[in-house]
């Protein structure tokens, strides 16, 4: 039987950022195990629309997991997925992960930072509280990743402190800047991070091959698991303007291999799989 897996990213009125989503979904495509279809969706702005591609699914197959093309917990996770889904499986945000601290580190040292450069890691905000626990911990990840000089955290709405403030305190103690953008793709939020006036800004995440690993795995952990999430707030309640969603770990969530819930292989061979075909698939990008 045909697995699915629903790639849903947030969307964007900027056709450059569309375009990096299609380039993702492509990588997606082609690290895909046999007999897993990856299927574009999207939560908010434009379609295809979650809800339509779950309903399209269905009528093909029950072995579908939804997985966020998010870098944090937040409002379209923990509800509007969750509700979209309707008792299929949504994966955790693809962050906080070792792989986009590596993917970062990598950014902020094309950017030309030095080892005492002040790194913002500058995310899109939430008034989710799981939001900024997951990027405080990408900063972390970040100096494991190897970025030598400090790592602070700041957000383009929603939480505090604001990019620009943080660039400004930085700046105050003597230090040159650098504004990591943690987001996806080209859009509203990255353009107010490079307004925000850090000595240096490096481009967003993108389409970068490395990020198949990280998708797959989340996909892989969440249909192993098979537990279905609930929505963490009434259905219904609109969330609040300028709010970045991103997905939240399940707790609890079941990560141990079931050799009857992968297509042919066990979660772990089949993981193993997927990073040869994402290692190729970096050497030709």
């Amino acid at each position: 039987m045909t697995a699915v897996l629903i790639a849903c990213a947030h969307g964007t009125r900027f056709e450059e950022g569309r375009v990096v989503v299609r380039e993702l979904l492509e990588v997606l495509r082609a690290t895909a195990p046999a007999d897993v279809e990856v299927h574009e969706a999207y939560v908010d702005v434009h379609g295809p629309y979650v809800t339509d591609v779950v309903a399209a699914a269905r009528e093909r197959t029950d072995d579908i997991v939804i997985v966020p093309l998010l870098l944090s917990t937040g409002y379209h996770t923990e509800v509007d997925l969750v509700e979209a889904a309707d008792g299929l499986p949504v994966a955790s945000a693809l962050g906080p992960h070792p792989v986009l601290a590596e993917i970062l580190a990598d950014r902020v040292r094309a950017a030309g930072a030095g080892p005492d450069d002040t790194v913002v890691l500058a995310a899109a905000g939430s008034t989710r509280p799981g939001a900024v626990v997951d990027v405080e911990r990408m900063a972390e990840l970040m100096a494991d990743a190897g970025v030598t000089g400090p790592v602070v955290t700041a957000y383009a709405a929603a939480s505090d402190p604001r990019i620009p403030d943080a660039v400004a305190t930085a700046r105050a103690d003597g230090r040159r800047t650098v504004a990591a953008s943690y987001v996806l793709a080209p859009g509203h939020f990255s353009r107010v991070i490079e307004k925000a006036d850090a000595d240096l800004t490096t481009a967003p995440i993108g389409a970068d091959p490395r990020l198949a690993t990280v998708v797959w795995e989340r996909w892989a952990a969440a249909r192993a698991g098979r537990e279905v999430a609930e929505p963490v707030e009434a259905p219904g309640r609109a969330s609040a303007p300028g709010a970045v969603t991103e997905a939240a770990e399940a707790p609890g969530r079941a990560l141990t291999p079931d050799p009857s819930t992968s297509a042919g292989s066990s979660p772990r061979g089949l993981l193993a799989t997927v990073r040869e075909l994402v290692s190729g698939a970096r050497r030709r990008a």
